[in-house]
């Protein structure tokens, strides 16, 4: 069973913040929390990034950056990172934690059948690059709210408790 999901990026303030909004409101059931491996630590989210998950429904204007510490990995049954990167770095400094941790677009989706890809950064880019991010995490996040629902067995329906301080 999965219940609690971590998302990891560099800053927490720009894709981590908008994959767990996404994920959130996609799963029953389970927490989700993001945290940075560099975190801008108090940060609020990126304001295009805010704008763009209040076009989705979501807010995240709440939203301030946590740097990612020891317990956060070990407590939680799923970590998502952004890129192989990050991947390496988690499972170095948390090698208990081999096969709970995936990049998030591992997961095969339509559009990028087997390949798999990392999420750019869009930190202090324009528009452009925040929405080519969101729509390979939208892909991504889809795929894995499937593939989780399929795992726990759960609907996959809308969680009306997004939370602020994991958002």
């Amino acid at each position: 069973m999965i219940s609690r999901v971590l998302v990891v990026c560099a800053g927490n303030v720009c894709r981590s913040p908008m994959v767990a909004a996404l994920l959130t409101r996609s799963l029953r059931s389970v927490a989700v929390e993001s945290a940075g491996i560099t975190a801008l630590v108090g940060h609020a989210a990126d304001p295009i990034a805010v704008d763009l998950m209040r076009e989705r429904g979501l807010d995240i204007q709440s939203h301030r950056a946590r740097q990612l510490l020891s317990w956060m990995p070990a407590t939680s049954d799923l970590v998502f990172v952004m890129d192989g990167l990050q991947r390496r770095h988690l499972e170095q400094r948390f090698a208990t934690l081999h096969g709970r941790i995936y990049r998030l677009g591992d997961l095969p989706t339509t559009s990028h059948s087997g390949t798999g890809f990392d999420i750019p950064d869009p930190y202090l880019k324009d528009r452009e690059s925040f929405k080519e991010s969101l729509r390979l995490i939208e892909a991504s996040v889809e795929g894995w709210s499937k593939r989780i629902t399929d795992i726990c067995g759960t609907a996959a329906e809308p969680n009306l408790t997004v939370g602020t301080s994991s958002s």
